[in-house]
């Protein structure tokens, strides 16, 4: 071997070292003889380097699992005795192995196994055993290898080819028959031998048992013998955990409900009277989490046969399955409310089944209802956070709490179906105490109070939020919370998660304030003032500005007394933030853009006259106008790049703000009963220069096309003079990302003012194609993935483009162009519909085609255009379809041979007879088409019905691929 190449495996190396191992490993992979060289190392243990050792495995496993048929006889018989010879080795030598060669050792015999089990190999594990006995290193490598073959036979993350499951079937019909037995009678030796002084082995062991169980006959493991060292082994520390996760999996498998009602009820009676179930006598949690999932497994089981039981009519059995389910309710309450959350986590699941049963039961019996009414004590109790909860600095245990308290979350909802009343009840209790004290109560009682009252609009389900009519009960019950909540001052409790609860109930429930209106001004005040707005968290402040627009957006009218007085009030947080460092805006440009969209609203919704709005939106925009000016101004001198990208920033951020506030308006007709057109034409003019700065050209374009956008829908035909320079500057040295924006811009002025923009889209097609084209001929480096999809989307936007234009009655703009071009760009859609293995530009490029054949296909359509229909389009339609990378499986390219078929049927329907003359006496026939085909592909063309010669096509072309 390459002893320089080695010294590369070590993880220390230079990179230069590791480069050349890592070639050296790939030589090796392909040489016909290098696994013998590494098969001797192995079998003579020459080296002693660790990573040399687990690189010669790793040689092995690639020649077994990818070229072991390549093998002799022989050659098969070496690798098997090279295996079992480093197997002896490893009881005498001094050391053991790492665990990482272990591993490794054993997935090679595990592939190995998988390879010669049902031919070669028959006696593998008796091979095995027959070398390891009960020598505790051997024991190790055989545990090892069983979990290796388990993993290869029944891992549900690996994903197996059918032949693979195939197999796989077939392995474990064949060792249940010839090994399974044996196997058992050596696990129960190892347990029976090493349990007391050897937990590692044990646990193994244990591991193997609770793996293997899915797939055995139950009764080898569920008997007497075994399941009494099981229980042995759940009183003695080191192997309780496992022991516990051994029993879960017997629980776990699955057979006839009745049997399963008896395995868990015989399993439960000697795990209480083991003592198992005094839980609170227990102080080690992480054995109380296996404890309570191994408790969760029994509930769900016993929950799933009784719903069987239920279903086949077993009357009597079912209701002795609820009596054993009732009886381990007392156990899964003790645990669902124990202080720590992985192990109340466990046996939320069995909690969540058994409230469904409770839900199927027409009558619930007192013991029920108090079960209910306990549960959903313990889920209150448990929403609560602790002490240790880090609300500034969220990390991986705040991350579960969030994921443990939805989990909570859906056993409130379940509550709910049971029994509305008692939770409604049972949250007013909890919410109208808590908030009578709410000054001298802690932060998580209070905050866990108000989360309940928010969490009953989802629990409690009704339609468009009207929670506060209806049903009298429930709507008082909520009224009276609501009216609690915002005349109680709880929105000054001093801690961000008590704000933030209070903020999101307050814009949950936004319809009690139609009902009583007037707490709007307290709430109002609390969004605006240091509760909220100005608050001194950034976090908190964040989500408020989002908030703050929900709420004025779902006020609406009754916003009206206070519009002016708020527009004041949030003057201060509408200025743009200046690009010098260190100042510390209250509000991120991100919340900002809710906060302009807010004052949009405020203007737009309300009842003031067109002039009093019209000098109000002055009022909101005339500043970011006036700063823009003097911001590109500076940008156009800065010098430094940082400055530069600053300044760009900022300019991005006044046009972002702009554009947001138009949000207000849905169509043109509301802008001019507003008397805002001029304000936002005002606005495109002080943007527009922007597109002609030579810096930070992306950042700037991306803004101004944004608010060209929006302009378009709010101000509709008067943006029409400023399109034509604006995508003058826009075509100007772009590249493939900004032209793929740009083009969205020109197809929605297209769609939306067709005629009237033709003569300047005639004016701008071909610049635009001659753009698009000289960034598509750009030479891209082989593996620039990332150049290769630009290109790719680029091209897409190309396609939709034609197609926009094509769809909306526009083709004279192409037929303008003049022969040359207009060629050009007929045969640039053959070849997207062709040439490129891109399913979703070859649908659009069909629909151009299929559309131009419709507009221009009949006999008095433009000169030569029905040759090359003949010449192109009509091949077009056989060609794409017949390229390999056309794949028939896939959804997309199903759509794009729906459009193909389209063409060809669009064809027929213009040119007729001839058509089917020119594919039975000239096209097909070149295409070596047997006779008989071609007669039944015209008829199925010449069929009124569209569909059956799309269905047809399909056919058609899965049987002319190879």
């Amino acid at each position: 071997m390459d002893e320089q190449a080695l010294l590369g495996l070590n993880p220390n190396a230079d990179a230069d070292f590791r480069q050349r191992a890592l070639a050296y490993f790939e030589q090796l992979k392909v040489s016909q003889d290098a696994w013998q060289v590494c098969a001797e190392a192995l079998a003579q243990s020459i080296y002693s380097d660790d990573h040399i050792k687990f690189f010669c495995f790793q040689v092995l496993e690639h020649q077994i699992k990818f070229k072991y048929s390549e093998l002799t006889e022989v050659q098969q018989q070496l690798i098997r005795e090279t295996l079992i010879t480093w197997l002896q080795a490893q009881m005498l030598n001094p050391q053991p192995e790492k665990t990482f060669i272990r591993n490794k050792a054993a997935q090679v015999f595990a592939l190995l196994f998988v390879t010669e089990y049902l031919t070669k190999w028959p006696k593998f594990f008796f091979d095995i055993l027959s070398v390891v006995d009960l020598n505790p290193r051997g024991v190790d490598m055989y545990l090892r290898i069983l979990m290796a073959v388990d993993a290869e036979l029944v891992d549900r993350d690996v994903v197996h080819t059918s032949e693979e499951a195939r197999r796989n079937t077939l392995l474990k019909d064949t060792m249940r028959e010839q090994c399974i037995p044996s196997l058992v009678e050596s696990w129960y030796q190892i347990l029976q031998n090493y349990q007391y002084n050897n937990s590692e082995l044990t646990c193994q062991c244990l591991e193997v048992v609770g793996a293997y169980v899915s797939w055995i006959d139950l009764s080898l493991i569920a008997n007497e013998r075994f399941i009494n060292m099981l229980l042995g082994h759940m009183s003695v520390e080191v192997l309780r955990e496992e022991a516990c996760d051994c029993l879960f999996e017997i629980v776990n498998k699955g057979m006839d409900p009745t049997d399963k009602t008896k395995l868990v009820e015989s399993l439960c009676q000697v795990l209480q009277s083991a003592g198992l179930f005094s839980i609170d006598q227990e102080d080690d949690v992480d054995f109380l989490a296996r404890f309570s999932k191994l408790i969760n497994g029994m509930g769900q089981a016993l929950i799933a046969s009784w719903t069987k039981l239920v279903k086949s009519g077993d009357i009597k059995s079912a209701q002795d399955t609820l009596q054993a389910i009732e009886a381990k309710v007392a156990l899964m309450l003790q645990l669902l409310i124990h202080e720590d959350d992985d192990i109340s986590s466990n046996i939320i699941g069995f909690c969540y089944d058994y409230l469904h049963i409770l839900k199927q039961l027409s009558v619930l019996s007192d013991q029920q209802k108090a079960n209910v009414e306990a549960i959903m004590l313990a889920v209150m109790k448990k929403l609560t956070y602790d002490e240790e909860y880090n609300f500034e600095n969220e990390g991986e245990d705040e991350a579960m709490f969030v994921e443990y308290r939805k989990q909570l979350k859906l056993l409130l909802d379940r509550l709910a179906q049971v029994s509305p009343e008692l939770l409604l009840a049972s949250v007013r209790r909890v919410f109208n105490t808590t908030l009578q004290n709410w000054q001298t109560t802690r932060f998580m009682e209070v905050e866990v109070a108000i989360r309940l009252l928010y969490m009953l609009a989802e629990a409690l389900p009704v339609s468009h939020g009207a929670h506060f009519s209806g049903d009298v009960t429930k709507a008082t019950a909520l009224q009276d919370m609501m009216r609690t909540l915002v005349t109680s001052g709880v929105s000054a409790y001093q801690h961000t998660s008590v704000t933030l609860e209070f903020f999101e109930t307050v814009v949950r429930y936004e319809k009690f304030f139609a009902v009583e209106p007037q707490h709007i001004p307290t709430v109002l005040m609390a969004f605006l003032d240091h509760r909220g707005l100005r608050h001194t968290s950034p976090k908190v402040r964040s989500r408020i500005a989002y908030l703050f627009s929900r709420f004025v957006k779902s006020l609406n009218k009754q916003m009206n007394p206070f519009i002016e007085d708020v527009l004041n009030r949030i003057q201060d947080l509408l200025e743009l933030s200046p690009p010098e460092n260190g100042y510390q805006a209250l509000l991120s440009s991100d919340d900002q853009l809710f906060i302009y969209e807010t004052a949009g609203v405020l203007i737009v919704n309300s009842e003031y006259s067109a002039e009093r709005k019209q000098v109000l939106m002055r009022n909101l925009l005339t500043p970011l106008m006036e700063k823009f000016k003097v911001l590109l101004e500076k940008l156009m001198m800065a010098q430094d790049e940082d400055r530069q990208m600053a300044l760009a920033d900022c300019l991005n951020h006044a046009v972002g703000f702009a554009s947001r506030t138009s949000k207000a308006f849905s169509n043109k007709q509301t802008v001019k009963q507003c008397g805002c057109s001029e304000v936002y034409l005002d606005c495109l003019q002080t943007f527009l220069p922007a597109l002609s700065c030579p810096l930070q050209k992306e950042v700037l374009r991306s803004g101004v096309r944004t608010f060209l956008h929006r302009m378009i829908i709010c101000l509709e035909e008067e943006v029409l003079p400023f399109i034509p320079s604006a995508s003058e500057h826009m075509l100007k040295d772009c590249e493939a990302k900004d032209l793929q924006e740009f083009i969205p811009l020109i197809n929605q002025i297209t769609a939306k003012f067709k005629t009237q923009v033709s003569p300047f889209l005639q004016q701008m097609f071909m610049p635009l194609l001659h753009a698009i084209f000289e960034v598509l001929l750009l030479p891209a480096e082989e593996n620039d993935q990332s150049a290769a999809l630009e290109k790719q989307m680029l091209r897409r936007s190309y396609f939709a483009f034609l197609q926009t234009v094509t769809g909306s009655g526009m083709s004279e703009v192409i037929a303008n162009q003049g022969a040359q071009n207009v060629e050009r760009v007929l045969f640039t859609v053959i070849q997207g519909a062709v040439d490129y293995p891109d399913p979703i530009a070859q649908k659009t490029c069909f629909i151009i085609l299929s559309k131009l054949v419709e507009l221009w296909g009949g006999k008095d359509g433009p000169v030569g255009f029905a040759d090359f229909v003949y010449k192109h389009i009509v091949p077009a339609c056989f060609l794409a379809p017949l390229k390999q990378t056309f794949d028939l499986a896939d959804a997309q390219t199903v759509l794009a041979l729906s459009e193909c078929a389209v063409t060809l049927k669009t064809i027929h329907l213009k040119r007729g007879p001839e058509c089917i003359q020119y594919l039975q006496q000239e096209y097909l026939p070149s295409l070596q088409v047997a006779p008989e085909i071609i007669q039944e592909f015209c008829q199925a063309l010449q069929q009124p019905d569209a569909k059956v010669f799309k269905n047809y096509l399909k056919v058609f072309f899965q049987r002319a691929k190879p």
